[in-house]
């Protein structure tokens, strides 16, 4: 049902870590950090999460809303938001951040995630996935930032890692890099 809806209207599927990450977190509010066009969003939606879906450019979002709109989907609210304000004003029980912390303003980085951080409710999770640059693996793509070995893991220390790894993975673009892949459950 989820890929149809995504398919019907020109969206890849959503994440595949989202979809993962799902099986074990149980509907609640969401917050899609960097939405882009909301093929993560409207795949929570559909499992009955309550989805905030926030991207700064005004483009992708008001494509989502049209989507939202047209399918009649009540729980996605899709707003303008710039991450690198680090200022979510609202509670969470999963924030997810797939492929977006890379295109932020590396200053911003830390209090982006400190941010997320504070406002995932007590027992809430965090996805993340985002490039890294290491020696063995130098990024191919000049991303305005990107993790080193163990960055992420040290930032959620506290935290239990549901699952974290830095491996290789392939961009839709095929370019080939390694990404950290986050699963943390806030301690409730």
């Amino acid at each position: 049902m989820t890929t149809d809806l995504n398919s019907r209207h020109g969206l890849n599927p959503a994440h595949s870590e989202l979809v993962e990450a799902c099986n074990l977190v149980e509907p609640c509010k969401a917050l899609d950090m960097g939405c882009s066009n909301g093929r993560n969003a409207l795949y929570l939606s559909q499992l009955g999460f309550d989805v905030t879906a926030v991207d700064n450019n005004p483009g992708a979002i008001n494509m989502l809303q049209q989507i939202v709109s047209k399918e009649g989907i009540t729980n996605v609210e899709a707003k303008v938001y710039d991450i690198n304000n680090a200022d979510l004003g609202a509670d969470y029980g999963l924030i997810a951040c797939t492929v977006t912390l890379m295109f932020l303003d590396p200053a911003r980085v830390g209090a982006v995630i400190a941010d997320m951080q504070e406002r995932t409710l007590p027992g809430g999770y965090n996805l993340i996935v985002c490039a890294m640059n290491t020696p063995e693996y130098p990024c191919p793509v000049p991303f305005p930032f990107t993790l080193e070995s163990g960055q992420l893991r040290i930032a959620y220390e506290g935290w239990e890692l549901v699952k974290y790894n830095e491996e290789l993975g392939t961009m839709h673009n095929g370019a080939q890099l390694q990404f950290a892949t986050m699963l943390a459950r806030k301690p409730g």
